[in-house]
């Protein structure tokens, strides 16, 4: 009899309580396809030129730090400036995610290539980071780091 319990207790703990050894990367290739999505509404709320679209994806304490070296911090210096470099700088955007990295179940960085494209030509060959952090459920750009490669 003791060993019918003892048995049942284990299975109640091994079955029912510990949760499936594929949960956590189930959670994250959701997460990961939350991350693109979240990156591609950037991507196309720039494009639009869409100041309320692209602030709403953003943390709000979220800086960036451009190629040439500017930082903008805070959300508001980071909207009007990435909004007025589109314009100064014209062509179409590209990011094309390359890995996502996960440091814990709510901060991520995804490191994407960065092009700008003007008249079927590259202009501009980058590398972007984002800084991702899971906001209720939703996946937000908390920073942004853009790097035009030396070589």
């Amino acid at each position: 009899m003791y060993h019918t319990i003892l048995a049942t207790m284990l299975f109640i703990v091994v079955f029912l309580l510990v949760p499936p050894l594929n949960a956590g990367a189930q959670n994250q290739e959701l997460d990961r396809e939350k991350i693109m999505r979240t990156i591609a509404s950037y991507s196309e709320a720039r494009e639009a030129s869409n100041p309320d679209s692209i602030r709403a994806l953003f943390t709000s304490d979220a800086d960036q730090l451009v190629s040439s070296g500017e930082w903008r911090y805070g959300l508001d210096a980071l909207v009007n400036r990435m909004l007025q470099s589109s314009t100064n700088n014209p062509g179409k955007r590209t990011l094309t995610i390359e890995k996502i990295r996960f440091f814990t179940s709510g901060v991520a960085i995804a490191d994407a290539k960065y092009q700008i494209i003007r008249d079927n030509e590259i202009v501009r060959n980058m590398w972007s980071s984002f800084v991702m952090i899971n906001d209720n459920n939703y996946w937000k750009i908390s920073a942004i780091r853009n790097m035009l490669p030396a070589k």
